[in-house]
This record gives structure tokens, C-alpha cells and sequence, in this order.
């Protein structure tokens, strides 16, 4: 059953991914947390670990090919993320479970506000 849950996780992150540019935070994260009981902690670990390259390579390989990649904006960004990512790190690792899920959870639900009421 664990397995079959991974897949059926990793598989919406990557559709979504691929659609949307998103997967880790809004799908894996919640997904290993509700349907696979880790602990928050573990999940955004996880998480973070499934990004790592080349996970992301055919979907950057379709959108290069399509012309739809700004390589400056991407690398700037790949620096500062890497930057960011750690100072997150560091934060989140020492914040309690209990906290975390609840800042998670904001965000989680300020996202979909913003999506639903504030977007074009």
C-alpha cells in the first residue's frame, strides 16, 4: 500500500509539475503528511529531496524546446533559491511539528485565496 501511495503521489506531482510548475510544497508535502503519516518535518525533507536534479529534466527539455525558458531569470533564481532553501532550512528545523503545520497550512490556504480571488 506505501508503495502504491508513493507512486500515486509522485505521479500527480510530476502531472501537476508539468502543467502547473508545481508539485513538492502543494502536493508531496501534504500527500506524505495525511496519506503516509509523516511527521512535517520529514515530508518537507522529502520533499526537498525529490527536487534535486534530474528530476525536473524532461519537463525543462519540453519547455526549452518550446522556447518558454528565460535562462537568466532561471539561474539567478536557481542561486537565490539555493540560498533561500538553506535559511528556510535552518528556520523550519528548529520550529516545533505543531507550528509548523500550522504555518504550512497558511500558506496552503493564503495560496488558494489568492489563486480563487486575486488572480486575472
Amino acid at each position: 500500500m506505501r508503495f502504491a501511495l508513493l507512486v500515486l503521489i509522485g505521479l500527480a506531482a510530476g502531472i501537476s509539475s508539468g502543467i502547473f510548475g508545481i508539485g513538492g510544497g502543494i502536493l508531496i508535502v501534504p500527500g506524505l503528511m495525511y496519506l503516509l503519516d509523516f511527521p512535517v518535518h520529514r515530508a518537507i525533507g522529502t520533499s526537498l529531496a525529490v527536487l534535486l536534479p534530474p528530476i525536473g529534466a524532461a519537463a525543462v527539455f519540453a519547455y526549452y524546446r518550446a522556447g518558454n525558458i528565460d535562462w537568466h531569470a532561471a539561474i539567478l533564481l536557481a542561486v537565490t533559491v539555493f540560498i533561500g532553501a538553506w535559511l528556510g532550512a535552518t528556520l523550519a528545523n528548529n520550529l516545533p511539528p505543531h507550528l509548523m503545520r500550522t504555518v504550512f497550512g497558511i500558506f496552503l490556504v493564503g495560496l488558494g485565496f489568492y489563486t480563487l480571488f486575486l488572480t486575472k
